[in-house]
């Protein structure tokens, strides 16, 4: 609905909105519905959803390296050189390359930098921490959080195979308290439909 349409009918743009969601409460309820299934396969099949997510990364990398190799060799926009554009370019497409013909190596090299740089920005948070100390007050909480961010990157990096299913739980949890709350809208939406 427009805002003219919605000026003509008397109602006020968030009105308006809340009348064009009602309409298509059934919409969010399919989104959520959706959401609740994904989650609940993301426990039941923890393997298929680690290895869904690197070929989805493999292939974002390939699509990516691919639109870089045309930009370099197009010319490019002059924003990167043309030669950083094809080591880009290149990069991306063995990444894309290696995510499909060994998944379960990307999963764990993916895995292993996400650790990296969890104990990185950690002990960089907790060195600046200390250097703030007399210029803020709670320095420990950014401390707190340096450490359990070392904490969690050094578990990752010991135990990555259990990272991993925590990883999925965690998708998959969120994606279903996600979709039992689109739901739940939609059944209060559809309360307003006409």
């Amino acid at each position: 609905m427009t805002k003219n349409t919605a000026d003509a009918k008397g109602l006020g743009q968030g009105a308006a909105v809340l009348h064009g969601l009602a309409d298509n409460w059934w919409l969010l309820l399919l989104r959520g519905i959706a959401a609740i299934v994904f989650g609940v396969l993301a426990f039941a099949w923890p393997g298929i959803t680690i290895l869904s997510l690197v070929l989805v990364y493999g292939a974002y990398a390939m699509v990516d390296g691919l639109f870089s190799l045309y930009a370099a060799i197009r010319g490019g926009d002059g924003a990167a050189p043309r030669w950083w554009l094809a080591i880009v370019g290149v990069a991306g497409v063995i990444a894309g390359v290696i995510s499909f013909a060994n998944p379960p190596l990307v999963a764990l090299w993916l895995l292993l930098l996400i650790g990296a740089w969890a104990i990185v920005s950690g002990i960089f948070e907790i060195v600046g921490a200390i250097r703030l100390r007399k210029e803020i007050d709670n320095e420990w909480l950014l401390i707190l959080h340096g450490v359990i961010s070392v904490i969690f990157g050094a578990l990752l990096m010991i135990m990555p195979v259990p990272g991993a299913l925590a990883m999925v739980w965690v998708i998959g949890a969120y994606s279903i308290a996600g979709g039992v709350i689109l739901s739940i809208l939609a059944f209060r939406l559809r309360k307003h439909a006409h």
